[in-house]
């Protein structure tokens, strides 16, 4: 499963595990501090804020070259681009800081802190192991806009894929395409599918024609079969697939220059 749904909002089991975690982090911090008679709660999220800081940071600084002509998309967090090492280094040094400077919280934050990593790297990890036991390309088949169909594994054997499923009313979905349009064209080497959910081949068409795209292997998903083979609860998700029809990365959530980049360094060689 890649993201599940709350109501009208869909989020990606990665974000979903971080914001549990936190969360757990919070409830033993502050039961902790009202026991030792300590503010830790505030602690705990100081210790988070750092993390999310970190982990922008060590992103933006390895695709610092997808954002030199939009300095202002370093501040827009919702291409997601975080990177989980700097993330846990920021973390574990914030909180080795605080514990070094606040000797009277030492015990409950140190506890509070443990438990939320612990719990993250143990599901997170528990998850990963899961996964990879059904990483292929799902058997499902496609529909294009003239009625043919097409197996998903047969739309490029052997070379790296990107599998992008979106719809016309989804407004991130809007806002990344020029992104996965550029794309197809710059990466020959990798095919690009457009898999639309459950709309009609006429309202794809005018979408087309007043944004102005032109998306090679364009289908529709008809009735969200490739979206519920692969556990998408919301849009956009892209999945990102080696030549070997393994599925190596997901994302949910709108795609960047430099989310995209992150995505190809995983499925293709050389430089991105």
């Amino acid at each position: 499963m890649l993201s599940v749904s709350l109501g009208p909002l869909s989020l990606s089991i990665g974000h979903l595990l971080i914001i549990t975690a936190f969360a757990l982090a919070l409830l033993v911090g502050g039961f902790l501090g009202r026991r030792y008679r300590v503010p830790v709660a505030g602690s705990v999220a100081d210790i988070f804020v750092v993390a999310m800081i970190c982990a922008r940071l060590g992103f933006v600084i390895g695709y610092f070259e997808h954002y030199r002509n939009d300095l202002f998309g370093i501040l827009d967090i919702r291409d997601g681009g975080f990177d989980v090492i700097w993330g846990l280094a920021g973390a574990v040094g914030f909180t080795t800081f605080l514990l070094w400077r606040r000797e009277s919280v030492r015990r409950p934050l140190a506890i509070a802190s443990l438990t939320g990593l612990l719990f993250w790297a143990g599901t997170a990890g528990t998850i990963a192991l899961i996964e990879q036991q059904a990483r292929g390309i799902p058997p499902v088949t496609l529909t294009t806009l003239n009625g043919g169909t097409t197996a998903v594994s047969q739309i490029a054997p052997g070379q790296p894929m990107v599998i992008n499923l979106w719809a016309t009313w989804c407004p991130p979905c809007i806002r990344e395409m020029p992104v996965l349009d550029a794309a197809q064209n710059r990466y020959p080497d990798v095919t690009f599918v457009f898999a639309n959910q459950r709309e009609q081949t006429e309202t794809i068409r005018a979408f087309l024609d007043k944004q102005n795209l032109e998306l090679n292997n364009l289908y529709r998903d008809r009735q969200a079969d490739l979206a519920r083979a692969v556990g998408s609860q919301g849009l956009p998700t892209t999945l990102f697939y080696n030549a070997n029809g393994q599925l190596v990365d997901t994302h949910m959530g709108e795609l960047s220059q430099a989310t995209l980049a992150r995505g190809l360094n995983k499925i293709r060689p050389g430089p991105q």
